[in-house]
């Protein structure tokens, strides 16, 4: 394991039918234990057309620990669908897919040198749908991954946020190096809320890897069940990876 594959769970997005979004903030006030000092933010859609403010989305701090809390606490944002009942939207229609009224979303991953894993990912073939982003009110940096699944199949409505946490000067450095855009606490969510209902408006949700990468390492497999599969199989999937990392670094050039 290289120093940058240590990752830990940094914060977790549920989605929720509004149906259930109220009653789950009494949940965490109440069952959690959530102060309202631990509620981290709450981000509303503005009242328009006779349609009244709503809140979208809220997030909290879940548990105590000793030391850095930033650090060590679960953080669980919570997202409900807010747009009137003639208007698209991509966490309605998520919820809709799975018939449910609850899924998680996505999963954020904290390393401790988020540059060079995404580097890692983007040379195995890992798509990304944002570029690394600057949070300066909570001191981190971002990038979001495409979704979970297979050719042919349906979004998952699953896919992976990478961070981290107190990003060194220098880290800060090279960011603003490869990339001059920033986004800040408020409009880190809704660019990425903009973000996924553009993608699934335009029916083209960007994949984890791509069609041929899934169908390469699907051959490698042959069928197997993971038990049966051996390190020369996991060395043969990784040639793989980065050989079509290296094609979609060549086609960008």
């Amino acid at each position: 394991m290289k120093p940058y594959q240590n990752l830990t769970v940094d914060h977790m997005t549920l989605l929720l039918d509004p149906e259930l979004y109220d009653v789950m903030y009494f949940v965490f006030r109440n069952v959690f234990g959530v102060a309202k000092q631990d509620l981290l933010y709450e981000r509303r859609r503005p009242a328009a057309g006779g349609v009244p403010e709503l809140s979208m989305t809220f997030a909290s701090l879940v548990g105590r620990h000793q030391g850095n809390a930033a650090m060590d606490n679960t953080i669980i944002a919570t997202v409900q669908p807010t747009e009137p009942a003639g208007e698209r939207s991509h966490v309605r229609e998520m919820l809709k897919e799975h018939s449910a009224a609850a899924h998680w979303q996505h999963i954020a991953l904290r390393t401790p040198d988020l540059i060079a894993f995404h580097r890692h990912c983007q040379d195995r073939g890992v798509n990304f749908i944002t570029p690394i982003l600057r949070d300066d009110h909570e001191d981190l940096i971002q990038v979001f991954s495409g979704e979970l699944y297979h050719p042919g199949g349906k979004p998952s409505a699953v896919f992976f946020e990478f961070v981290q946490r107190n990003p060194t000067p220098e880290a800060v450095k090279m960011l603003e190096e490869r990339n001059r855009e920033a986004w800040f606490r408020d409009t880190t969510f809704l660019g990425l809320y903009q973000e996924k209902e553009n993608e699934y408006r335009s029916g083209k949700v960007v994949p984890f890897i791509d069609p041929e990468l899934h169908r390469a390492l699907k051959k490698v497999a042959g069928g197997r069940q993971v038990f049966e599969l051996s390190e020369a199989d996991v060395a043969e999937a990784d040639r793989l990876m980065l050989a079509a990392g290296s094609t979609k670094r060549a086609v960008k050039a």
